[in-house]
């Protein structure tokens, strides 16, 4: 696989047809941080003793890094005693959980936090505090509820609440959102570059990141084929299927009658790959589709550069189904949706279903970190 790569990187990590038709809205989101709400989902209770200190933490105006740095300040601690679930946004409210490790040490007074994040559109406030046994690992959480209020919306109300409809009951294509990717999908380019020079030397995380991307831009790349067949959402021939509400997977085996009415009642879901070392587990026209969809000179330099990185073959559901949808109009212009999504699934994923949503937010400042985790 030495090819060189063609078409500009973005192109990869675009392409992400929609499942439900036209759109039927305009809108903008983010004119405001309470605009768009995110609040984690504990995935456990903390506990109560250890030599970390677990906070949940409200922010505006910060994303996550920034507060993880601001709290190693705070606590005069290596950057690496700091530990978060999933990654959250500055142009947000948000909440989320973080530990720091306090070894035989008392916490430091919590009002001088609050105090050294104040000021400039920013604000942190802690609403609550434990002692836990370990550093906070990133996943480690149930999902994030949303809370999003789209203004200045445009489209005929009766078709607005039939796709929201629609989308509650059926679910949408399990997209890696576009966050994923960096400005203007940039993220794509520089795990090219990464790839082409292992040896350069680069931050931890900064790798991560980058082998996220090219990942997550493969799985799109596969998903976009299946939604532009109509298939993203039923079996293929040679199907691997992921139990709902969790990663367990199975298959393939022999399409049924009874596949068909678990697949139908939403307690299994089709899965794409998460690239890796290792022969792809689907078989027949479920194995034809995700190898058709990543035959191209950049899709096979990115699976080349994961296999050598060392990641193994993972799958990931192409379905999404957010979990308790509701939605009112605040005003005849203003529409409030709320849901809850299991992590890392993507609130961008939900709202391009309802069509052309500006974000206010970006044409502040370039996006910094994904809203999801």
């Amino acid at each position: 696989m030495s090819a060189e790569p063609d078409g500009s990187a973005a192109d990869i990590a675009a392409g992400t047809p929609t499942a439900h038709g036209a759109p039927v809205l305009s809108a903008t989101i983010r004119q405001h941080p309470s605009d768009f709400r995110v609040d984690e989902i504990d995935g456990f209770e903390a506990s109560g003793a250890g030599e970390h200190l677990l906070l949940t933490i409200e922010k505006t105006g910060m994303n996550t890094a920034f507060v993880a740095r601001l709290l190693a300040q705070w606590a005069d601690v290596d950057g690496r005693a700091v530990g978060y679930a999933g990654l959250k946004d500055r142009h947000a409210l948000t909440t989320q959980r973080f530990t720091v490790q306090l070894p035989g040490r008392d916490a430091p007074d919590i009002a001088a936090l609050e105090a050294m994040a104040t000021g400039h559109g920013q604000s942190l406030r802690v609403m609550a505090q434990a002692r836990h046994a370990r550093k906070l690992p990133r996943g480690a959480l149930a999902g994030n509820r949303f809370v999003l209020t789209l203004r200045d919306v445009v489209g005929d109300v009766a078709a607005i609440e039939a796709r929201l409809q629609t989308i509650a009951t059926r679910g949408v294509p399990n997209y890696f959102g576009e966050q994923r990717f960096g400005h203007d999908g940039g993220n794509i380019d520089k795990a090219l570059r990464m790839f082409a020079a292992p040896r350069r030397r680069m931050d931890r995380d900064q790798r991560a990141m980058l082998l996220s991307a090219a990942r997550s831009a493969l799985f799109n790349r596969v998903l976009a084929a299946r939604v532009d067949a109509g298939d993203w959402d039923t079996g293929l021939d040679g199907e691997v299927w992921m139990l709902d509400g969790s990663r367990s997977v199975f298959g393939p085996e022999p399409l049924s009658a009874e596949l068909d009415a678990r697949v139908a009642a939403q307690d299994i879901h089709p899965t794409a790959p998460l690239w890796g070392r290792g022969t792809l587990r689907s078989t027949g026209e479920a194995l034809a589709r995700e190898t058709a969809a990543l035959d191209d000179s950049q899709a096979l330099a990115l699976r080349e550069g994961l296999e050598t990185a060392g990641l193994s073959q993972e799958r990931r559901a192409t379905r999404l189904q957010p979990g308790e949808m509701q939605w009112t109009w605040q005003a005849p212009d203003r529409l409030q949706v709320s849901f809850l999504l299991p992590a890392g699934c993507y609130a961008t994923s939900v709202l391009a279903e309802l069509g052309t949503i500006g974000n206010a937010a970006a044409r502040r400042s370039a996006p910094d970190a994904p809203t999801g985790g």
